[in-house]
């Protein structure tokens, strides 16, 4: 169960997020990173960003990519919400796969 706070944390930390994903990938035309959820540990230190990829096929090496990259990440958040935020969590980056899975079952429906 989370906490308002948590809530407004995580809210927060996916809309910045998903702000500096689309400032970095204007220049790679094709490729499409938004943030689907965050979800922040009870001692707010541990964030973990759930994203969502497309084209799904280059999904494994922009996610491979943004983890060696998450201090970077990190660093442009922290800029970002000094002011709001006193200590600004680590971040993890996880895969959110509920499109492809959506689109499966919908595949399957069809048959």
């Amino acid at each position: 169960m989370e906490t308002t706070r948590q809530n407004k944390i995580a809210r927060l930390l996916q809309k910045e997020l998903s702000d500096i994903f689309q400032k970095q990938t204007q220049a790679t035309h094709g490729v499409l990173v938004s943030v689907s959820a965050v979800r922040i540990s009870p001692d707010l230190s541990i964030a973990r960003a759930y994203l969502s990829i497309f084209p799904s096929d280059k999904a494994a090496d922009i996610l491979k990519n943004i983890s060696a990259n998450a201090r970077s990440v990190r660093y442009e958040l922290g800029t970002r919400v000094r002011h709001q935020l006193r200590i600004i969590p680590e971040l993890k980056f996880f895969l959110d796969d509920s499109l492809d899975y959506v689109a499966h079952i919908d595949e399957l429906l069809k048959k």
